[in-house]
């Protein structure tokens, strides 16, 4: 988990009626790679020109993550692939969603009063340590500020992610499609066969003749 806050007393800005999360995730699709999810509690006034982040530009997406992290306090959370395979990806996404809720409390020093969650459903009840109120927003990210933020950040870190991991593994050409199935992904695959950072329990992954 990883947290931050641009400083010691911002959490005594807020009532605590006013500590509400936006929460999103990224990389439940791809057949490589974590799934990370972030949690956002904006600051006052906050960033302009937050959205979903697949509709933003990746300059775009750059100039607000540096924003966020500087002005505004957050949490993340990484469910690395082992865990992928053992929990499903929704009991992944579910675990990241906990951990970046828990990371931004632990930053702040207090617990949050709600939780804006990105999708059709929250992790009450599908994640044991999860104890905060929370509702979920289908589209939530390009309807809720702090949601488009959350996005942002789960986006931006699990991309630099899977550049980083591009460089271990140069074959697959994760710098350009950040674990997703393409193509040349798929292509690599069968030629190179899977890395440990490959998700096992994925199609077509599992299904490739590959496990000697």
């Amino acid at each position: 988990m990883l947290s931050g806050t641009p400083s010691h007393d911002f959490g005594a800005s807020f009532a605590d009626h006013d500590l509400v999360f936006g929460v999103d995730e990224a990389g439940r699709g791809p057949l490589a790679g974590p799934v990370v999810a972030a949690a956002v509690l904006l600051c006052k006034p906050r960033p302009g020109g937050l959205d979903d982040s697949k509709k933003l530009s990746e300059a775009k997406r750059a100039m607000l993550e540096e924003r966020i992290r500087r002005r505004c306090a957050y949490g993340i959370g990484v469910v690395d692939v082992e865990d992928i395979d053992r929990l499903n990806i929704f009991g992944a996404t579910m675990l990241a969603m906990t951990q970046a809720v828990a990371a931004l409390c632990d930053v702040l020093g207090r617990e949050a009063a709600n939780v804006l969650i990105d999708g059709n459903c929250t992790p009450d009840g599908r994640n044991a340590a999860w104890r905060w109120p929370a509702r979920a927003i289908i589209g939530g990210d390009g309807l809720e500020p702090s949601i488009g933020a959350a996005s942002i950040l789960a986006k931006e870190y699990r991309d630099r992610v899977m550049r980083d991991a591009a460089r271990t593994y140069p074959h697959y050409g994760w710098e350009r499609n950040k674990g997703y199935g393409t193509k040349d992904h798929l292509a690599a695959l069968r030629e190179h066969g899977p890395t440990p950072l490959h998700r096992r329990s994925f199609a077509p992954v599992s299904q490739m003749d590959l496990f000697s």
